[in-house]
């Protein structure tokens, strides 16, 4: 038996059959299934599966693809596969706080993230990251204001499309993408933010949380949209609070949750168990 797997993933109309077709393809290619989750969305009529399987002897990755097409278009699936070893290559774009880049560099560090890091943007000078060993990977400084955000982002769509990069990581990344470079990165662009979106806008979050005697902080992260903080969740967590806790231990608290909850979006991202649903994701956790 291969000891390949291959990641299969898909959305479509539901109906009776999807699971029977499906599985029949496979089975016809030789392929094993080795693991299998589904979700029908009685709201939207729609169904959503990943399946993650090996072959049986010979792998016959190609000539599953070209039968699962037929079977893909007469479902009308919107689908991929991939080989789950496949690497995909990240672009991490980060300001001063870097919290969740150290995080994200750690993971990758021990293997924990099966990717390739493509580079780090940021709009700070490299000397602001001192502390990281960046000696291996590509660093860009790409300072940013209002009169120069146009050319900036031309940048770094260019570098996205240089180095063929799959999934852009705004780990804590103080700028707001302007509209076109979001509808450009649709789909592939996870950002991090503190869970007071919309109650606690602007400034220092957390100390505006602190005046209101909050008991619980939070992250979210979701897939950018051109709508502001408003893009497809993809994980949230929280950490109770007390009044006991001033505004920088909500700030330290507040790091640790932010990293956590981006951790595992890039993880789940990577790993094929995010798939769209509108203004929604299914995640299919592991």
């Amino acid at each position: 038996m291969s000891s390949d797997s291959y990641v299969l993933t898909f959305s479509c109309p539901n109906k009776p059959g999807i699971v029977a077709a499906v599985a029949k393809t496979l089975f016809e290619a030789g392929a094993n299934i080795q693991e299998s989750h589904q979700y029908d969305d009685v709201e939207t009529n729609a169904f959503f599966a990943r399946i993650r399987f090996n072959f049986v002897g010979t792998d016959n990755a190609e000539g599953f693809s070209e039968a699962f097409a037929i079977v893909a278009d007469e479902l009308q699936m919107r689908w991929t596969v991939r080989p789950r070893s496949a690497r995909p290559k990240l672009l991490i774009l980060v300001s001063r706080f870097d919290h969740c880049l150290a995080d994200l560099l750690y993971k990758w560090r021990i293997g924990e993230l099966s990717a390739d890091i493509a580079g780090i943007v940021s709009n700070h000078p490299v000397e602001t990251f001192a502390h990281h060993d960046l000696s291996t990977i590509l660093f860009d400084y790409l300072p940013v204001t209002s009169q120069t955000k146009s050319q900036q982002e031309a940048v770094i769509w260019k570098i996205v499309e240089d180095r063929k990069v799959d999934l852009i990581v705004l780990a804590r990344y103080m700028q707001i993408l302007s509209d076109e470079l979001s509808a450009k990165l649709a789909g592939r662009c996870i950002n991090i933010h503190h869970s007071f979106l919309p109650g606690f806008k602007g400034a220092k979050p957390y100390h505006q949380a602190h005046g209101r005697g909050v008991k619980l902080i939070g992250a979210t992260a979701h897939y950018v949209t051109p709508d502001l903080d408003e893009g497809p969740i993809i994980e949230q967590d929280v950490e109770r609070v007390s009044h006991h806790d001033q505004p920088d231990d909500l700030v330290r608290k507040g790091r640790d949750v932010e990293r956590r909850v981006l951790s595992r979006a890039v993880f789940w991202h990577i790993d094929g168990r995010v798939i769209l649903n509108g203004s929604k994701t299914v995640v299919f956790k592991d």
